[in-house]
Formats: structure tokens, sequence, C-alpha cells
């Protein structure tokens, strides 16, 4: 499969300060990727020069075969981007704006695109009002729509729900998993990290410039984060042998066993690292062997906020 981003040993400097260090990536068509990090990682970075919006120092990026320094005017027409901030022009509707920004792209007649753009958005009641007059939550579909006015093979969105209300998280969601369907690629930076898990098939995670994770979504829950067995145990306390297994508040493994500091007859609460089901057969023969009574248990599966601290630490 052809890749529809391709980002290679991408340098950017501010001066003495490196915003990105070597990155490198490719997207393949058709996925529906996502690019996670901290604040000041370097995501924002990165989008604005696969846009065209600000040239590396270093390094090479192609959107759709296209160059997009030596071909701007191809990658920019493969590409649709959702910024983060609210940019709009306070003298249009929101119909002029989406015919203003097909005109960019050399697009006439687009008005029936632009009515189901409205439609899938939930605008078509706002229409004809002027920007100004919109809410923020409002302005963000607006931008949203700039984005798909031209029809792109290619979608960025750039923390497209912050701040917006739920119904218009599964409004949007439901029309970008419908443009995914249809082929097109969607890359997705945002700080809710439960909506990259839901939708994201691969992750790349990025910290101080560089890329410090990349894989399939499952298997960046597998292989980093695993699972947890909570525990309300008593009768004697955990045995020296589960201890490399105990996780602290943080996620942190290998704390030492040590009294529980619960009261007197309490039961001890504690949080056991699992890998897989089958791990949990040998802590429930070393509990019965060490003589601990379970009172309470539940396996808690590993989200990617888990993974995210996990990598993030790992990576200081």
């Amino acid at each position: 499969m052809s890749a529809a981003i391709e980002i290679a040993s991408v340098v950017k400097r501010y001066g003495s300060f490196e915003a990105l260090r070597g990155v490198s990536l490719s997207i393949r068509e058709g996925e529906f990727f996502g690019l996670l990090g901290p604040n000041g990682a370097g995501k924002t970075t990165l989008i604005s020069i696969v846009a065209g919006l600000s040239r590396p120092d270093s390094g090479e990026v192609r959107v759709m075969g296209h160059e997009v320094s030596a071909d701007y005017r191809a990658a920019r027409r493969a590409l649709g981007v959702v910024p983060q901030e609210l940019v709009f022009d306070p003298f249009f509707t929101v119909r002029e704006t989406l015919r203003i920004t097909s005109g960019y792209y050399g697009i006439r007649r687009n008005d029936d695109w632009i009515d189901e753009i409205l439609a899938h958005l939930d605008l078509s009641g706002k229409a004809d009002s002027n920007m100004r007059a919109l809410s923020g939550g409002m302005k963000r579909r607006v931008l949203v729509a700039q984005a798909l006015v031209h029809r792109p093979p290619v979608i960025v969105l750039d923390e497209p729900t912050a701040g917006v209300d739920v119904e218009l998280r599964q409004t949007l969601w439901q029309f970008i998993r419908r443009l995914n369907r249809d082929g097109h690629t969607i890359v997705l930076t945002t700080h809710y990290l439960e909506e990259a898990q839901e939708l994201c098939g691969r992750i790349a995670m990025l910290k101080q410039g560089q890329v410090v994770a990349l894989d399939d979504t499952s298997a960046l829950l597998r292989r980093f984060a695993g699972g947890r067995l909570q525990l309300a145990l008593s009768g004697a306390p955990l045995p020296e042998a589960l201890a490399p297994l105990r996780l602290d508040e943080g996620g942190q493994a290998g704390q030492p066993a040590g009294p529980s500091g619960e009261p007197a007859g309490l039961p001890q609460k504690l949080a056991l690292r699992v890998d897989d089901y089958a791990g949990i057969e040998g802590i429930l023969a070393a509990l019965r062997e060490g003589g601990c009574r379970i009172d309470e248990m539940e396996l808690q599966h590993a989200d990617l906020e888990d993974v995210f601290v996990q990598i993030m630490k790992d990576n200081r």
C-alpha cells in the first residue's frame, strides 16, 4: 500500500530550540492514524510542515507522492487541515466562506457537496448566518467543513473536538468515519486519548520532537500496558514472589510488598500487573500458597492513557 504522507528525517529549529529532531513517519493511504504527545512535543510544528505553512531545516515531506515544497500546489490540493485555532473571516456567511474556500482550489459549482457537508455537520440551519454570529463550537464545525470542501484524499484534524459539546463530537466522528470508509486518509491529533483509542488503527507518539512509539493501537495496548488486577487481601501479606508485579498509583510495577497501611482487621488493597489471562492463574496459586484470602478482585484492562503515561515516563 502506498503512502499518503511520507515524512523523512525532518528537522525544524527555532533559533537554538530544536522543535523536531529527525522525525520519520509513513502514513498509509486509507489509514486512521493518531499523532499524540504532550504540549510542546512538536505535533503542530509537524502538521504545519506537512501543510506547507512552515519549511523544515532538513528532511523531506510528501503528500500523496507530491513534495510539499517543490510540488506545493498538488500537495495542498491533496490535503485538508482542521487547525487548532478558531480562524475565520468575519465578513461572510457560512455558505459564502465555503464557496470562497472552494474557489481557492479552483472548484466551481460546488454547492451540492457544500450542502452535504453542512447537513453532516449540522450546519444547514446556519448556512446564511454571518461567521461572527456563531458560537465557538459552530465556528469549529465550519473549520472542519472548510478542510473538506475540496474533497481532499488526506485530512488532518488538529484537536478538532477541543472545547466542543458531546453532540458535535458524535456528529463529527460519524462523518469522519464515513470519509475514512470511503478511502480518505485521516490523521488525528488529540488530547482526548479515549477518542484516539477508539478511532485510530495506528498511533505515533512524539516527545521533545522525536518519535518515541509507533505501532498498531492494539499492539501498543498489549506491549506497554498489560492489565491491572485489583485485589483486597486478608489473612496474610502479599507473598514476596508477587512483589515485582505490584503497581503503585502511577501504574509502575515492582513496588515493595511492605505493610499495607490499612487499619488492623481491614483487607489490604493493592493492584498487580498482569500481561494476559494465563498470568492470573499463577497469581491466584501464589496467593493461596501464601495463605492470603481474596475479599475482592477486579480485572481492569489497560487503556491508551495508561500506555501514554508509561511511554512518556520511560522516555524522560
